[in-house]
């Protein structure tokens, strides 16, 4: 089986690691449905069937707020540790798989490739992570400034530091810090 043109766009570092904070944030839900973190997982690549249970969304949150302190570092050395902390008790031997000739070869640090959820999610995002802290020689990423919020976000490319995960965040707290600031004239 000849697998599609774009999967490896679709699987890159820099979309794995977005898919790793689409699901950290759909993880840190109150109590997310397994059809919404499938529905990322689609969103992001992953094939039907995606079998989740309610189990599995519970042990994919514990990663994710292991992951969590990954964007939350402020700085790289943090985010450093954070990572090698996690794939020394958390991940598995670095392997190749072509999942049986359905993928292009490309690198897996979970156990095998039927492996469980939470192993697969935090063993492919701190690759994912390693990688882009190896590249920018920063943290990855950081958690929205804004109270009301708390999602994680993906830091790439030039400019000054992101304190928020969203346009939309940013404006609705640079317009409350407006309307304080003339309250109190």
């Amino acid at each position: 089986m000849q697998p599609p043109s774009d999967w490896s766009s679709r699987h890159s570092v820099a979309a794995t690691a977005r898919r790793t904070s689409a699901l950290v944030n759909v993880l840190s839900e109150e109590d997310p449905e397994p059809g919404a973190v499938a529905d990322v997982l689609r969103a992001h690549g992953e094939d039907d069937p995606l079998d989740l249970s309610a189990r599995d969304v519970q042990e994919m949150r514990a990663v994710a707020v292991l992951l969590r302190e990954v964007f939350a570092a402020e700085d790289v050395d943090q985010a450093a540790t954070t990572l090698n902390d996690l794939l020394q008790r958390s991940t598995g031997r670095l392997r190749l798989t072509s999942h049986a000739g359905r993928t292009p070869w490309h690198p897996h640090l979970d156990g095998h490739d039927d492996a469980p959820w939470a192993e697969w999610f935090l063993a492919s995002s701190c690759l994912a992570l390693t990688v882009l802290v190896w590249d920018g020689q920063r943290p990855p990423g950081g958690v929205c400034a804004s109270p009301t919020c708390g999602n994680v976000f993906l830091t790439q490319g030039s400019g000054p530091p992101r304190r928020y995960c969203s346009r939309r965040c940013a404006t609705r707290e640079r317009v409350s810090a407006h309307r304080r600031a003339r309250r109190t004239r």
